[in-house]
């Protein structure tokens, strides 16, 4: 299972760092993707690391701003979250690969198999 925490609220242009933490598995075995999701809309693909964190990407609204990484010896992958925007908020949530061979398909949230309850990102003032 994958535990995503870390949100709350924020006023805009402040900072926020999710964690996902894994139990049961090898987080440090599985590429790893943080998606996002807000009532009404569909899944997206915020960003996503390799198993060995040299592979990485970052859908275009988030690149600058946020930062992902993998701490494997904790079994935890971070999202840290900069200068956020009231579009940022939305319930963020982790998820396994399933084969990291689908790199490329990242954002497709079929190509995950272990999914994390989410966590509620909110940007107000």
């Amino acid at each position: 299972q994958l535990q995503a925490y870390g949100g709350g609220l924020v006023q805009p242009g402040g900072s926020l760092r999710l964690s996902c933490a894994a139990s049961g598995f090898t987080l440090g075995d599985r590429a790893i993707g943080w998606f996002r999701q807000v009532p009404g809309k569909e899944r997206e693909g915020v960003s996503y690391i390799s198993s060995s964190g040299e592979f990485i990407k970052y859908v275009d609204s988030v690149k600058g701003r946020f930062t992902i990484s993998r701490d494997n010896a904790k079994n935890t992958v971070y999202l840290q979250m900069n200068s956020l925007k009231p579009e940022d908020t939305a319930v963020y949530s982790c998820a396994a690969q399933y084969d990291e061979r689908w790199r490329n398909y990242w954002t497709d949230a079929r190509k995950y198999v272990y999914w994390g309850q989410g966590t509620q990102v909110t940007v107000s003032s």
